[in-house]
């Protein structure tokens, strides 16, 4: 059983082991000296709630008990994204709030080979915008599109892209946040490829299944335009490269 200064008790684990790494931080204190978590045991949990736009969740111990506080910074360097069930062994503590909080967090290796056919299955989508921007750009090269339609979609995209990060770090910042409609907008008039690549990459607007099902239905409309404009000569408006 590890103790607190405060003398409340954390929970036990029958598995918890001795890292010897030596005294770990309470969460948020920088300015403060470390201390002494108990030797450095280690408990381990599941992760079942993870608010990626904050940065912060909460984990299960599976000895049961408190859950216990999770920031993104206490994972080590170059782990993956958490996620909701990862399972992971940390170091618990007390940070300034008097939460129970994870230290010294690492994914547990049992858990690596499914997160791996997770971690393909969030290749597509950017395999996907990646296989659309190049189709794109094929077509222009053969006169098949105009380089103004392919120039416009990529601009789109790194714009939307941008929108993308700013509102992230507006979130985890509780400052001003871009609405979902400009998003959606930007989506529809042909920037959903750097939507598309956002949403993997920085881990943003994936969980929320309204935002997602407008997302997609701004992707389909787009497509059906663009496949319209490829079959009537009103392709020809945008810069009559055909004449």
């Amino acid at each position: 059983m590890l103790a607190t200064d405060a003398g409340a008790n954390l929970p036990t684990c029958d598995r918890a082991v001795d890292n010897g790494r030596g005294p770990s931080r309470p969460f948020g204190d920088s300015t403060r000296a470390p201390r002494r978590n108990g030797g450095g045991m280690r408990f381990q949990g599941r992760i079942n709630e993870w608010r990626d736009e904050q940065g912060y969740g909460f984990i299960v111990p599976d000895a049961g008990g408190e859950r216990v506080f999770v920031h993104v910074k206490a994972f080590k360097r170059g782990s993956p994204r958490p996620t909701v069930g990862d399972k992971v062994d940390y170091v618990a503590t007390r940070d300034l709030r008097g939460r129970l909080s994870a230290e010294q967090v690492e994914h547990h290796t049992s858990g690596m080979g499914l997160r791996r056919l997770t971690n393909g299955a969030r290749s597509l989508p950017l395999l996907i915008a990646g296989g659309f921007l190049v189709a794109l750009a094929v077509l222009a090269s053969t006169a098949k599109i105009p380089w103004p339609l392919f120039a416009a979609y990529v601009t789109t995209s790194l714009i939307t892209f941008g929108c993308y990060a700013s509102d992230k770090s507006a979130a985890q910042r509780g400052a001003w946040r871009i609405p979902e409609s400009t998003l959606q907008l930007l989506a529809l008039f042909g920037g959903w490829p750097g939507a598309l690549a956002a949403q993997q990459l920085l881990r943003h607007k994936t969980r929320k299944l309204t935002f997602q099902l407008v997302f997609w239905l701004a992707v389909a409309a787009n497509l059906a335009a663009l496949g319209w404009l490829l079959s009537v000569d009103v392709v020809r408006l945008l810069g009559g490269w055909r004449d």
